[in-house]
């Protein structure tokens, strides 16, 4: 057997177990996709906010994709200065769908006034939020714990 041989043979034994390890897990990316959410609403950027939203996003306060997107920017023109703090509480992953649940305090400057805009100091809110697998990307579809009128 040649050199090329064998090096092409030892190749295709040892590529599935790297990719194996080297591939990041469900969770990771459900982490990455609220690290990278929470950039994205920091940075006020309602474009690569609604890039983890789901087109199928429906909630118990009447809200859609679209609508969603134009009360997101609206908060974004009306808003400064945000901060956002989160904790995960716990990640549940089904084969296609997944929730977490979030414990989530967001200061922001509102014309002259800076405060908490979701929970507080003492209590933060607690949020769950509900994804969908869609390829190889997770999508949120559903947030519940907000009480927050639109």
């Amino acid at each position: 057997m040649s050199k090329k041989s064998i090096a092409l043979l030892a190749l295709l034994i040892i590529s599935p177990v790297i990719i194996y390890f080297l591939w990041p897990s469900d969770e990771a990316r459900i982490k990455k996709l609220f690290r990278e959410g929470t950039k994205a609403v920091e940075e006020r950027n309602p474009e690569e906010v609604m890039s983890k939203v789901s087109y199928n996003y429906s909630d118990g306060h009447g809200l859609s994709y679209i609508t969603l997107k134009q009360a997101i920017e609206r908060t974004f023109k009306e808003m400064s200065g945000i901060q956002v703090e989160y904790e995960i509480k716990g990640i549940t992953i089904r084969e296609k769908s997944a929730s977490a649940e979030l414990d989530l305090r967001i200061i922001a400057t509102h014309g002259s006034d800076t405060g908490y805009a979701l929970g507080d100091a003492a209590r933060p809110a607690h949020l769950t939020f509900s994804l969908e697998k869609e390829r190889t990307n997770w999508l949120v579809t559903k947030v519940e714990g907000l009480g927050v009128e639109y």
